[in-house]
């Protein structure tokens, strides 16, 4: 069996870091993904502009300890990422006992293939940019 999830789009926000009270480091993306928007004929259409119109999708990514130190440190908003991790789901219940669930990527790889905007991060380490 293979819980197995790869994605490639931009944060969508900079990082957000917490610690647990164990010491553990947290650090948690948001990856934006976009896809054709189909029609109810389950055609792609295009804009007033001759754009193609896409859906886009946000995704939950959460990075433990170093790969989370990284992110942390080399990631902002608007670059381009590959994430490879697997699905965790949970639920709780709110504050009103309302029982809830969500679902986000736990990532064990988070590759970079775009640099920080200028004057951000320049200490970051070199992308392979094929």
């Amino acid at each position: 069996m293979t819980n197995l999830v790869i994605l490639v789009g931009r944060i969508s926000r900079d990082p957000e870091t917490r610690s647990t009270q164990g010491g553990s480091s947290i650090t948690t993306i948001n990856v934006v993904t976009d896809r054709p928007a189909r029609n109810k004929e389950g055609k792609t259409y295009k804009d007033d502009n001759g754009y193609t119109v896409k859906d886009a999708e946000f995704h939950r990514v959460t990075c433990f300890n170093g790969l989370g130190a990284n992110v942390a440190k080399y990631c902002k908003k608007g670059q381009l990422v590959s994430v490879e991790g697997r699905l965790h789901y949970s639920s709780w219940e709110d504050q009103d006992g309302v029982k809830r669930y969500g679902c986000e990527i736990y990532a064990d790889k988070v590759d970079f293939h775009t640099k920080p905007r200028s004057g951000e991060n320049e200490d970051a380490p070199p992308i392979d940019e094929d």
